[in-house]
């Protein structure tokens, strides 16, 4: 069974449940407002993809955080310990499936690796 780890009311997160659910591939959803995400989960994660692409730069509430903030956030420690106080920054959303994570919503990385 997949893990999927995100926030209910992101629209990506909700285009990706709709892809599993209309292609029948059962997951069980972690929420990261209700459930935050532990640091162990975050090094897991930079295993398979690097701290960088964890980061949402994109969103608002990256966009939020002071220049001196954001200048702070350079290697995976200050990722993580930003990641963990601000789960909405995490890229949205991460799937566990048998041999590592997607991040984001790519339907065509969606066919090759879910199915």
């Amino acid at each position: 069974m997949l893990q999927v780890y995100g926030i209910k009311n992101c629209n990506t997160v909700k285009k990706a449940l709709t892809w599993l659910e209309e292609n029948n591939l059962p997951f069980q959803f972690h929420d990261f407002k209700k459930e935050g995400v532990s640091e162990e989960k975050l090094k897991e994660w930079e295993q398979q993809a690097d701290w960088q692409s964890l980061v949402n730069k994109k969103g608002t509430t990256w966009k939020k955080l002071t220049p001196e903030e954001q200048a702070q956030v350079v290697d995976a420690e200050s990722a993580n310990q930003v990641l963990q106080q601000y789960s909405s920054m995490i890229k949205r959303p991460v799937i566990e499936h048998g041999s590592g994570i997607l991040l984001g919503f790519n339907e065509d990385e969606y066919r090759v690796n879910l199915k």
